[in-house]
C-alpha cells in the first residue's frame, strides 16, 4: 500500500503552494518510503508516497490514461489486475506500466464511477478527469485502506483536502488540530473509531464503500461536493437465505472460494509473509498459503508475556504442521508502556485495545526482516459469528418465550445493577437499539466500555453529549437491516464498527503502515463475503456452542483437529499495563489533577478513585474489565491530546502541524490548554 494526499480549490483554479503539498507527502513518508510523485493542475494537486509491491520499476504515481486527461493516485492493491489488464487490452486500452494502479484510469474511461463496483481488492483512490472537470475520492468496500477529508474555508477561499492519514492534513498548515468531543464519544462507545467522525473537529473518515464526487465549477463557480454509496454490507431477507444443501458440497465450495482468495493475495513482486496466532482463522490462511506456494510461508507470531494470554504453543502446533519456523515477538507490560506514545502517533486517535501495541511491534519486526507484505486472518469472526457475545445473545434470547415480555432485556438490566455498573437513560438505550435494528449482541460488549462515559466523563462533557447517540452516526441502512435474521444484524454491526473501526484501523493499517508493511485479508475477499452472506445463519453459528461452523469444517481438512476445533481466544495484551506501582512518569503526568483539569474531558476525582479501587475488583470480572478499559481510554485520550492538540501535559514528544516536536522541559506547559467548554463544534 501507499499514502496519498491532495488539495482541491473548490472556488476556482488556483494552485495550492507546492511546499504545502510536499509537506503533506512528507508527513506520511512511512506509508511510501520508496518514491514520491506529484500532480499539479489548475485547482487540483495530488501527492503520492509509494510502497513498491507490484510493478517495482515503473509504477510511480500519478498514473494516467493514454491521452493524459485522467490522472490517479492510489493506495492499495487490485488483486485481479492480471485478468483485468488482459480484459482492458482486448478492448483496445494501452498500458505503459506493469502496476495494478493503471487499471483505474482505463476502467474510468469505460465506466466512470461505475468502475468502483468492478474494482476488487483494498484501496483508497483519488482520480482527476480533466475533460469532465471532476475529482473522485473513493474507498474499498470494507475499509481496509484509510482516507480522510476535510473542507476548509479560509481567507483565500474554499478548499477540500484529503489524505491517507490525518497528520498529512495537519501538515498542510490549513487544518487546525481541534478536538471533536463527538469523536471521543465514539471511542468510549465502540472502543474504536468506525467513522465518519474522527477525534479532530472538521475531519471526516470517508466510509467504506463510499465515494466523494467533486464536480468542479466553471471559473468563479463553487464546486459541488456530494457523497455516494457504491456498496454496503447486505444480507438476504430473513427466510430467503440459502439453506446450503449438501454439507460436503458446501464445504468444498467454501474451501475453493477461500483458497482462491488466499492465492490472489500472494500476488506480488516482493515476498509475502503471514501473521500466525494459533487461532483457526490465521492458521487456515497460513496452511492454504503454504499449499499455494509449494513451501512454508514465513510466519510471525506474538508471545504475550502472561500465561493466560499466550498463544505461542498453539501457533507452534500449526507451524510444525506446515513445516515453518515462526519468528516470535515478545510483548508484555514493559513493551506496551514503551510503545504506547508511538502507537498514538500512528493511530491519530486514543487506542483502548492494548494489543495494538503488540501488533505495532510485530509489523516492526516484519519490516526489520526485510518484508513488505503480510497476510492476516481478520474478517472470519465478522462473517462467521466468531465472537462469544453472539452465543451469549442467542442464549439470552431463549428467555423471550413470552410474547410482549422481553425477559432478556430485564436480565441485562439486572446484571448491570448487580455488577455495580452505572445505568444509562433508557431513552438512549432505545435509540441505540433502533439504530441497529433491535437489540444486538454487540451492544452488550460495547456496554462494558460505554459505562466508562458515566464513570469518567466530566460533568460538562456529559451535558454536552447527553443527546448524542453514536450508533445513529453509523448510517446503517435501517430499512434493510430490519428485514434480516437477527444474527446477520449482529454481523453487519461487527463489520461496520468493530472491523472497520478497530481491526482494520488501529489494529491493522495504522500499526502496519507505521513500519511500511501492507496487510492483506483473504476473509475480506469480495467472493468470500458474497458466498458467506447468502448462507443461512446455521452455517455460521450452530446452536449455542458451535461458532464459525463452516470454517471449522474446512479447517479440519488443513489443520490438526486441536486447532480446527479450538475455542475462540480474544487476542489482547494486559489492560493493566499502565497501573504498575510506581507508574511511569508520563502516566502520572497525564493523569494528574492538573492535566485532567486542563483538557476538561474527565473528572479528576473519579479517575483518582478508580485508579486505586479497581485493584480490589475480581480479576476477569465484568466490572473490573469495564473499569480497566475505561482507565486505558482516559490515559490514551490524554496521551492523544498531548500528542496532537498541545504538548503541555507530559515529558513526551508531540506533533504540531503533523511534525514531531520535542518534549517540554521539566514537563512544564508553555501554554494554557483549552478547557472542554472552550471548544466550539
Amino acid at each position: 500500500m501507499c499514502g496519498i494526499a491532495g488539495i482541491i480549490d473548490l472556488t476556482g483554479r488556483r494552485q495550492a503552494p507546492p511546499e504545502m503539498l510536499r509537506a503533506m507527502a512528507s508527513a506520511i513518508v512511512h506509508r511510501g518510503p520508496d518514491e514520491d510523485g506529484f500532480l499539479e493542475r489548475p485547482g487540483v494537486s495530488f501527492a503520492s508516497r509509494r510502497l513498491s509491491i507490484v510493478g517495482l520499476a515503473d509504477g510511480r504515481q500519478p498514473i494516467h490514461n493514454e491521452d493524459g486527461s485522467v490522472a490517479v493516485v492510489f493506495n492499495g492493491e487490485l488483486f485481479d489486475y492480471p485478468e483485468m489488464r488482459a480484459e482492458l487490452e482486448a478492448k483496445g486500452h494501452r498500458f505503459r506500466t506493469h502496476c495494478d494502479t493503471e487499471i483505474v484510469p482505463h476502467r474510468w474511461e469505460d465506466h466512470e464511477e461505475g468502475m468502483l463496483e468492478k474494482l476488487r481488492g483494498q484501496f483508497a483512490v483519488a482520480l482527476h478527469d480533466a475533460r469532465r472537470r471532476r475529482v473522485v475520492l473513493a474507498r474499498d468496500r470494507f475499509g481496509i485502506c484509510p482516507l480522510y477529508w476535510t473542507r476548509q474555508s479560509t481567507a483565500s477561499g474554499d478548499w477540500l483536502l484529503f489524505a491517507s492519514e490525518i497528520k498529512a492534513l495537519l501538515a498542510s498548515g490549513m487544518v487546525p488540530a481541534r478536538p471533536d468531543h463527538r469523536g471521543l464519544h465514539h471511542l468510549f462507545t465502540f472502543f474504536s473509531m468506525p467513522g465518519p467522525l474522527t477525534c479532530f473537529e472538521g475531519v471526516q473518515s470517508l466510509l467504506p464503500g463510499r465515494y466523494l464526487r467533486i464536480q468542479l465549477g466553471a471559473e468563479g463557480e463553487t464546486a459541488r461536493v456530494t457523497e455516494h454509496t457504491y456498496w454496503e454490507i447486505d444480507f438476504p431477507d430473513r427466510g430467503d437465505e440459502d439453506p446450503g444443501g449438501d454439507p460436503k458440497k458446501l464445504i468444498e465450495q467454501f474451501e475453493a472460494t477461500l483458497l482462491s482468495a488466499v492465492s490472489r493475495r500472494l500476488r506480488a513482486d516482493v515476498p509475502v509473509v503471514s501473521y500466525l496466532s494459533g487461532g483457526v482463522d490465521s492458521s487456515t490462511v497460513v496452511a492454504m498459503a503454504s499449499h499455494v506456494r509449494g513451501s512454508p510461508i514465513p510466519c510471525f507470531t506474538i508471545r504475550i508475556k502472561r500465561p493466560d494470554l499466550d498463544e505461542t504453543s498453539e501457533a507452534a502446533i500449526v507451524a510444525k504442521h506446515i513445516g515453518a519456523d515462526p519468528i516470535v515477538v515478545d510483548c508484555g507490560a514493559d513493551e506496551v508502556l514503551s510503545t504506547y506514545p508511538e502507537l498514538i502517533r500512528a493511530a491519530e486517535a486514543p487506542v483502548v485495545d492494548t494489543s495494538c501495541a503488540a501488533l505495532l511491534l510485530l509489523a516492526r519486526e516484519v519490516h526489520q526482516r526485510g518484508f513488505k507484505v503480510a497476510l492476516t486472518g481478520e474478517g472470519a469472526d465478522e462473517w462467521l459469528a466468531g465472537y462469544p457475545w453472539h452465543k451469549l445473545n442467542r442464549a439470552l434470547g431463549l428467555l423471550d418465550f413470552i410474547p410482549g415480555l422481553s425477559l432478556s432485556q430485564l436480565a441485562r438490566r439486572a446484571f448491570v445493577r448487580l455488577s455495580g455498573g452505572p445505568r444509562f437513560p433508557w431513552d438512549n438505550v432505545r435509540r441505540s437499539q433502533a439504530a441497529v435494528g433491535g437489540h444486538n449482541g454487540w451492544l452488550d460488549v460495547y456496554g462494558l466500555m460505554a459505562m466508562s462515559k458515566l464513570r469518567f466523563f466530566s460533568t460538562q462533557l456529559k451535558e454536552e453529549l447527553a443527546d448524542h447517540v453514536p450508533y445513529e452516526d453509523l448510517g446503517l441502512n435501517k430499512e434493510r437491516i430490519n428485514r434480516w435474521h437477527p444474527l446477520n444484524r449482529e454481523l453487519c454491526l461487527s463489520g461496520r464498527a468493530h472491523l472497520a473501526g478497530l481491526l482494520l484501523n488501529a489494529k491493522g493499517d495504522r500499526v502496519a503502515m507505521n513500519s511500511s508493511v501492507e496487510t492483506r485479508y483473504p476473509f475480506l475477499d469480495e467472493e468470500v463475503f458474497s458466498f458467506l452472506a447468502k448462507l443461512h445463519p446455521r452455517w455460521k453459528l450452530r446452536g449455542l456452542f458451535h461458532d464459525k461452523y463452516l470454517l471449522r469444517r474446512v479447517a479440519g481438512r488443513w489443520l490438526p483437529s486441536s486447532i480446527a476445533k479450538r475455542r475462540k481466544a480474544m487476542f489482547r495484551a494486559p489492560f493493566d499495563s499502565f497501573h504498575i506501582d510506581p507508574a511511569p512518569p508520563f502516566v502520572e503526568q497525564l493523569l494528574s489533577n492538573e492535566s485532567l483539569t486542563r483538557t476538561g474531558y474527565f473528572d479528576p476525582a473519579a479517575v483518582a478513585y478508580w485508579r486505586q479501587a479497581f485493584r480490589s475488583l475480581r480479576a476477569g470480572g465484568a466490572q473490573r474489565t469495564s473499569v480497566e478499559m475505561g482507565l486505558v481510554g482516559v490515559l490514551a485520550t490524554q496521551l492523544w491530546h498531548q500528542t496532537y492538540i498541545d504538548s503541555g501535559l507530559a515529558d513526551l514528544p508531540s506533533l504540531t502541524n503533523g511534525k514531531q516536536r520535542a518534549p517540554i522541559a521539566n514537563g512544564k506547559p508553555h501554554v494554557v490548554l483549552s478547557h472542554a467548554k472552550d471548544v466550539v463544534h
